[in-house]
């Protein structure tokens, strides 16, 4: 499979979508996308790394943009090959598995790197396989692992659906357990037990309560929220249960630490008779926006009358590069909303708008 990278994004778009990247089956699309890296770009050293195809320039410029994209869709719901559908208004949209979250993105990068001849900056391309599945298997946090120097620059543009806006960093995500016990005992004599499931009550009654703070951070309004999104417990239809267990996840906005997160939804549940547990973490990634590489990006949003700035309520990859001390935002074509969907779309229009905001910044043009 072979694919054009001057030709124009929306068709670059189309071509990345025909070429199924189900997680753990990206071998195709990467061989397409190093071969036309190699082949049809000038200036970049390309490094093929299992799945992640890397490229970066070395010409010596003052600054450093990273621009990183995940090759890999969600299982494909008969929405391959792509297709075109017009509109009763004339507006044209991309249909497939991957138009949104985010082959568009990375069409728009691809395009960039091979048809931007002299920018201001000089830049790395990152496109990596397993995004979509659990973090152990992320091609990114691989090269974070075992490359970390192809991840030093001044600023990370993801290319994660956000219609058009800057989504600036990413909120943290933190999961635990809270277990209670009791005493198992026949139904029909519940004197003689201690349920479980009911004990969990009092933590369920703080979770209804729970008023979740909202903060400001470089303009971005984050808004955090504690949920219970998992509740288990029962042995039978005639059993008083000896064991119940929910499961709360806290999205935080980004001026939290982990620790710091950790610590707030204990406070929330001090006091109660139930075990707690940390499942999984995640930092959240701050906006950065006062940089001047972020800034520069801003202004070209604007000249080009584009969606403007706003907080990523989800955590996305930015986090990775935040952690290193290097500002990052999510910047690409799509309805985050639509991702996954079997009819996930992208208007044909945000890609061109995307391109052509990219394409101001990276020539100085903003």
């Amino acid at each position: 499979m072979s694919i054009d990278l001057r030709e124009d994004p929306i068709a670059l778009t189309a071509a990345l979508v025909d070429i199924p990247s189900v997680s753990r089956d990206e071998t195709a699309i990467t061989d397409a996308v190093e071969a036309a890296l190699r082949e049809q770009t000038t200036g970049f050293e390309v490094l093929r790394h299992g799945n992640v195809v890397l490229a970066r320039t070395d010409r010596g410029l003052p600054t450093r943009v990273i621009l990183a994209g995940h090759l890999d869709t969600v299982p494909i719901a008969d929405n391959v090959p792509s297709r075109t559908v017009v509109d009763a208004d004339g507006a044209e949209s991309m249909y497939g598995c991957g138009t949104v979250d985010m082959k568009s993105g990375d069409a728009v990068f691809l395009h960039l790197a091979a048809t931007v001849a002299d920018p201001v900056c000089d830049l790395t391309l990152i496109f990596y396989d397993c995004e979509e599945i659990a973090a152990r298997y992320n091609g990114l946090g691989r090269v974070e692992r075992e490359l970390p120097e192809w991840l030093s620059g001044d600023l990370a543009i993801l290319g994660e659906p956000s219609g058009g806006w800057i989504e600036a960093g990413c909120q943290g995500t933190l999961r635990v357990r809270l277990t209670t016990k009791g005493v198992r005992a026949h139904s029909a004599r519940s004197w003689l037990g201690d349920n479980a499931v009911h004990r969990l009550a009092p933590a369920l009654a703080r979770l209804g309560e729970y008023r979740a703070r909202q903060v400001d951070i470089d303009g971005c309004g984050y808004r955090e929220g504690l949920s219970a999104v998992r509740v288990s417990g029962g042995v039978a239809g005639n059993v008083v249960p000896d064991a119940a267990e929910v499961d709360v996840n806290f999205r935080f906005a980004p001026d939290r630490t982990v620790d710091e997160a950790v610590d707030h939804v204990r406070e929330v549940f001090a006091g109660l008779e139930v075990d707690f547990e940390v499942t999984d973490a995640a930092a959240g990634a701050l906006p950065g926006l006062g940089a001047p590489a972020a800034a520069d990006l801003i202004a070209s949003v604007r000249a080009h009358g584009g969606g403007g700035v706003r907080a990523k309520y989800g955590w996305t990859d930015v986090s990775r590069f935040a952690a290193r001390g290097m500002p990052a935002v999510n910047f690409g074509p799509g309805d985050p909303n639509l991702a996954h969907k079997r009819d996930e779309h992208v208007p044909t229009a945000q890609i061109t708008a995307v391109a052509a905001v990219l394409r101001s910044y990276l020539t100085g043009g903003g």
